[in-house]
């Protein structure tokens, strides 16, 4: 019979996110993960493989954990498209004080990789692309709600919206002013393709 994992799984895949999230990969030792995560080098390529096999699950945890958010800021938003306001004021504004990082994860990825690490690159691209979708999910509701026009792309405009998002959670590294960023978001969603 065997060994059944005496750890929490989701807890330790949580855990590397963070790590993974603050560090990036490269500067995240194996050491660094055995400090967090509180398991043994050994331990940690017996459940996930790798260094390498953790990180990707590291990666869809943190999508998964974005379209969750999103799911609940449009659950208590009056429509799609103020849900997707109060979303993006969360992880460009929030996320810049009380996350391991302001930078999004995935965008923070696929900066930091090459093609020495080709699988994990793939992984966080798909993973972006998969926010992406969600995101077209949510133009498509809030076209069927009469909030966009019928002549606009919902994927250009969540290809759009994935710009300016990038662009606002590194523009709030840099700059403290949170009022200067709600009007900032505010004017994506009044002056811009939407």
């Amino acid at each position: 019979m065997g060994k059944t994992a005496k750890f929490d799984r989701e807890q330790v895949i949580n855990q590397a996110t963070d790590l993974y999230w603050q560090k990036g990969f490269h500067a995240t030792s194996m050491r660094n993960l055995q400090d967090v995560i509180d398991m043994r080098p050994g331990s940690i390529y017996a459940a996930f493989g790798s260094k390498d096999g953790l990180f990707k699950e590291a990666l869809n945890n943190y999508t998964q954990m974005g379209i969750v958010h999103l799911t609940h800021c449009l659950d208590e938003a009056s429509s799609p498209l103020e849900g997707l306001k109060e979303f993006i004021k969360h992880i460009v504004i929030n996320t810049k004080h009380g996350a391991p990082n302001g930078m999004c994860m995935l965008a923070k990825t696929i900066a930091e990789l090459n093609d020495e690490h080709q699988e994990l690159l793939e992984e966080a691209k798909q993973c972006f692309k998969k926010m992406e979708h969600t995101f077209v999910d949510v133009l498509n509701q809030a076209q069927q709600h009469g909030e966009i026009s019928p002549d606009k792309d919902p994927a250009m405009l969540a290809r759009h919206l994935q710009v300016q998002i990038a662009g606002l959670r590194t523009y709030a590294k840099a700059n403290d002013d949170d009022a200067l960023l709600q009007e900032m978001i505010d004017d994506i969603f009044t002056h811009h393709p939407f």
